[in-house]
């Protein structure tokens, strides 16, 4: 590879245990040969991550979170910079002005102050010739700040809430200004495709599509398939991983495991994953009268997912598309159950069919309904024949597209394109 020095990569938080797909791809760019240096807007926040994160050699450098406490840095670093650098400082000032106006959010005011934080105190010995942002919103905008200050070019990579939550003039003019913008998957490239088109700058700027996939020697290697093609004894194992959001439609798998309950199916359902809504989903378990056949067990670290993969029996998800517009991309969690020969029933919103077809590699219903899931539930299980052919297919699939070992490949290509 031919990438500069080192690349600036610009994350709300790291380590996060729910973005293993960032921390998967920092490494694999890492083996390419890539340096990167991790400006982080948070504190990491688990008190546990991944194997994977402690191989990565990237320094990290963290930003104030707030802006009350740690202003005096704030200040101090931003006017150095704009007594060094008045012309630029003053157009990029001009730029929050004009953003904060548009949302009136005072987060455009710390985007700004941490952008010239970074580039005053940590840029200037950092070696870093472009950043890179992952979600659109807050990461893209300290790097757009950061790149108006710096003159170093950036792109961004845009994922699901980030894309469909953010203010579309303000997503407009981000396009416009990028190197390049990645996503990953194709009706997440329509959709901002479609948002350039606001913006008459902003419709030449390439948009790449490069699905994030898995590592498959760490999930084909648990597969366990043998059993897998086997009837399933009850009780059934079933299995969700998510955050409890609402776009992951727990409410709507519930009330579907009721009606499981209802019709005499004899099983058993592990949830893995925290959120907002802990309190709603756990209450409505014990409405619903599923104590006995659920368990909740938070957030866990990959070596126990894995080991909930080899047990279940089926992976079911219900995402939904939110009010304010949340909704998922392709949760990795489908790909990893399908490599681990776990056959998934899931929902048709947003990029998901470009993963599951229908009968093919997994099972789909429309969102919201309990009933069409709980039969394509029970099917899976009294369709012997359907469920083998799924779980091999989907198997396929997910190595032929889904390895990320292949995908960095695409996007490696993409940084050195982009000089």
């Amino acid at each position: 590879m031919t990438w500069p020095p080192k690349l600036g990569m610009i994350l709300k938080g790291y380590p996060r245990i729910s973005e293993t797909f960032i921390s998967n791809e920092i490494l694999l760019l890492e083996s390419l040969g890539f340096k990167i240096h991790i400006f982080s807007m948070r504190q990491p926040r688990e008190s546990f991550c991944h194997d994977s994160v402690k191989k990565i050699k990237a320094k990290v450098d963290y930003l104030p979170e707030t802006i009350l406490r740690p202003l005096p840095k704030f200040l101090y670093h931003n006017i150095r910079l704009a007594v060094k650098e008045p012309g630029l400082y003053y157009e990029t000032f001009q730029k929050a002005l004009i953003r904060f106006r548009r949302t009136r959010k005072s987060a455009t005011l710390k985007h700004l102050l941490q952008a010239g934080y970074l580039v005053n105190k940590f840029l200037p010995s950092s070696g870093v010739r472009h950043f890179h942002a992952h979600f659109a919103h807050s990461p893209t905008s300290v790097a757009m700040f950061a790149s108006s200050l710096s003159g170093i070019p950036f792109s961004f990579t845009a994922h699901a809430k980030d894309i469909y939550t953010s203010d579309r003039r303000q997503l407009c003019e981000k396009i416009g200004l990028a190197k390049f913008v990645v996503t990953c998957t194709e009706y997440n490239r329509k959709h901002l495709k479609q948002v350039a088109r606001g913006c008459r700058f902003a419709v030449a700027t390439p948009i790449h599509r490069i699905y994030h996939g898995i590592d498959m020697e760490l999930f084909s290697s648990n597969a366990g398939q043998d059993r897998k093609m086997q009837k399933p004894n009850p009780p059934i194992q079933l299995m969700t991983v998510a955050r409890m959001t609402s776009k992951k439609g727990l409410h709507t798998v519930y009330k579907a495991l009721h009606l499981l309950k209802k019709k005499g199916l004899h099983f058993h359902h592990t949830l893995i994953g925290d959120g907002d809504e802990r309190q709603q989903i756990l209450s409505l378990i014990k409405s619903l009268g599923l104590e006995n056949e659920s368990q909740w067990m938070g957030t866990q670290p990959h070596e126990t997912v894995l080991e909930q993969y080899r047990k279940a029996d089926l992976f079911v998800l219900g995402s939904e598309i939110a009010e304010n517009g949340d909704r998922d991309g392709i949760p990795n969690v489908f790909i990893e159950s399908m490599a681990m020969g776990v056959p998934v029933v899931g929902t048709k919103v947003s990029a998901i069919p470009e993963l599951i077809k229908h009968e093919e590699t997994g099972l789909l219903v429309p969102p919201g309904n309990p009933e069409a899931l709980a039969n394509e539930i029970l099917r899976l299980f009294q369709d012997e024949n359907l469920r083998n052919r799924i779980i091999l297919a989907a198997r396929d699939n997910v190595t032929k597209c889904f390895d990320n070992r292949k995908l960095i490949r695409d996007l490696a290509k993409v940084f050195d394109n982009s000089r």
